[in-house]
């Protein structure tokens, strides 16, 4: 698989069991369908917010290509203490985050700087603790 942002290859890492698609060059993450609920603890949280960016991207396109299917994803701005901004799979092939987005996401759903799935992403990462909060 191809970076949906820089176009280099992507890498496959387990976090947490699951295979996330990584990209080493520009630090974006790639997450099939069902790899975020996955991940995160609250899976309703994360229902949510899928909910959430579905609506929000109706009727939009962008211009990043989604590495399943090919189609313009579009991008949906979510709510988090630094908005962040995803580009979906208008089919439903699942997610890109650009680097440290899905630590944005996590934060914003697990709602703390040591949840698991940021204490995981910053482990896999090394990354030191964002001093936003």
């Amino acid at each position: 698989m191809h970076c949906v942002a820089c176009k280099n290859p992507m890498v496959t890492l387990e976090l947490d069991q699951v295979e996330i698609d990584y990209c080493p060059s520009c630090g974006g993450i790639w997450l099939d369908t069902g790899e975020l609920e996955a991940l995160l603890e609250s899976s309703a949280a994360a229902g949510r917010l899928l909910e959430t960016t579905a609506a929000l991207t109706k009727g939009k396109t962008g211009l990043r290509r989604c590495p399943i299917c090919r189609k313009r994803m579009p991008s949906a701005a979510i709510p988090a203490s630094s908005p962040v901004e995803l580009d979906c799979c208008p089919r439903g092939d699942g997610l890109w985050f650009d680097r440290g987005e899905l630590e944005a996401v996590a934060h914003h759903i697990e709602g703390r700087d040591d949840g698991p799935v940021l204490l995981l992403l910053r482990r896999m990462f090394n990354r030191k603790q964002s001093s936003k909060g």
